[in-house]
């Protein structure tokens, strides 16, 4: 099978009920990450802790440790980040944003674009369906922290 490099874009999103305050707080926080599906642990890398130029470091419960890097942050809205290393990919871009609604509620939006290293076309569609897994999972995992 020939390897060669794809590229991707996923977008998930959920309704929780809850106060925007109470979401931008909870994702602002950027190395508490227990809502992550599979988390072992996250830290910080740098000694910002919040908005652009923040780096944390996220291990895996499967071995995986991923560096990203905030490039894009407005309070209360979203923030964006890059992976630099831990995934088979030449370039991820994510931004997670709080859209308001009414009654307390919000949607959170995780969408990126990603452009893999060289892999088969199974090999790409494998990452992908695990990603958005993971995005799902881990979206569901932060509502049921917010709506309790």
């Amino acid at each position: 099978m020939t390897k060669e490099f794809h590229t991707g874009t996923l977008k998930k999103s959920i309704r929780i009920y809850t106060a925007p305050d109470k979401a931008w707080n909870k994702l602002s926080k950027i190395a508490e990450l227990h809502w992550l599906d599979g988390i072992n642990s996250s830290k910080f890398l740098s000694e910002k802790t919040r908005g652009v130029g923040t780096i944390r470091r996220i291990s895996f419960l499967d071995g995986t440790i991923v560096k990203e890097i905030v490039v894009g942050w407005k309070p209360k809205n979203y923030f964006s980040y890059i992976a630099v290393s831990g995934l088979p990919l030449r370039g991820y871009h994510a931004t997670i944003s709080i859209i308001n609604k009414k009654n307390k509620q919000v949607d959170v939006e995780w969408e990126s674009f990603f452009s893999s290293k060289q892999m088969t076309s199974d090999e790409f569609r494998s990452f992908f369906m695990r990603l958005s897994n993971f995005y799902t999972e881990s979206l569901k995992n932060l509502k049921n922290s917010l709506e309790k």
